[in-house]
């Protein structure tokens, strides 16, 4: 792949929840184990409904996909492996992270993290960095490619 076809970067205006939702299962569509992406915004920034829908995309399946909030992981199967819906707000420290066997989950599951800030540089080099943030109506996401992710970010 030639580095001009390398993409660090984009943005897209997504007017409602149902572009949300869309953005997400073209994003689950594309994830492979081993992807990790780490989703960030405000509460009610839309960081659950972009993850129903990626794991829409990931399950081939309109899934409940609760947020795990509470729970801080589930994980669902699909025809590539197992997907990890993490969310760490109620994070009391980064080294509870690998207690739950995330470590583990960014070798061999795909990941969507909720508040990746909670792992305090700890993330993984290869990722897609995704931050939502409010705009008119609806809202905007800026995606951003970090490592491996360079040359997968233009399939979004």
């Amino acid at each position: 792949m030639s580095a001009q076809s390398l993409v660090d970067s984009r943005d897209f205006t997504l007017p409602d929840a149902a572009a949300t939702l869309a953005l997400g299962r073209r994003l689950g569509e594309v994830l492979a184990p081993g992807d990790v992406v780490c989703l960030f915004g405000d509460l009610g920034a839309g960081k659950t409904t972009l993850s129903r829908g990626a794991i829409e995309g990931w399950t081939g399946d309109v899934e409940e996909a609760p947020s795990p909030t509470y729970t801080l992981v589930q994980t669902y199967d699909g025809a590539r492996g197992e997907l990890w819906h993490v969310d760490l707000y109620r994070l009391k420290q980064p080294d509870d992270a690998w207690e739950l066997g995330l470590e583990d989950a960014f070798a061999y599951a795909a990941c969507l993290i909720e508040w990746p800030e909670r792992l305090e540089g700890r993330l993984p080099r290869d990722r897609l960095d995704l931050a939502l943030a409010p705009a008119g109506e609806g809202r905007v996401a800026k995606l951003s490619a970090h490592g491996a992710w360079r040359e997968k970010l233009g399939t979004i």
